[in-house]
């Protein structure tokens, strides 16, 4: 997937900047669920984060959940594409197995769990919840697009 950045100049047409994030969806044997609770704004989501740019999304995966959560992942595959239209964000999850590690906060989070599909909807407000579950149902990769709030449903 290539991703066209530029900030156009005066009198011309600008391309839109995008940002890109990974974020894993990662499952327990028993079928739960790694989240975060973020440290900057108190909410409940998948590890993740930014995409560097010399590393693969599957590698930008396993650092970012190392970094927020304590836990080594393998990377199973991608469930879902999401674009926060607001803010420009195109984030990749990828479903991924615990491979070693304990769970501890960081910077980035000041809680780790490991939650059910209900606590997830519970927790979790739609747009990210959705990237929990859409990663366990089996029907993927999705695409979807939100506000930051809501989906934007696709016709």
């Amino acid at each position: 997937m290539l991703l066209y950045m530029s900030n156009g100049s005066a009198g011309t047409k600008s391309t839109p900047l995008h940002s890109v994030s990974v974020a894993g969806a990662v499952v327990r044997e028993d079928g739960r669920l790694l989240a975060i609770r973020r440290a900057d704004n108190g909410t409940w989501e998948l590890p993740g984060g930014v995409l560097e740019l010399t590393e693969t999304p599957e590698a930008g995966v396993a650092r970012e959940v190392l970094e927020e959560t304590g836990i080594h992942v393998e990377v199973d595959e991608l469930t879902g594409v999401y674009k926060n239209t607001t803010r420009g964000i195109v984030a990749l999850v990828f479903r991924c197995k615990p491979s070693g590690g304990a769970e501890r906060t960081s910077e980035e989070s000041t809680a780790v769990d490991w939650l059910t599909p209900t606590e997830v909807e519970e927790r979790m407000s739609e747009v990210y919840a959705i990237r929990l579950l859409d990663a366990v149902d089996g029907n993927g990769p999705h695409v979807r697009s939100h506000d930051g709030r809501q989906l934007i449903t696709q016709r």
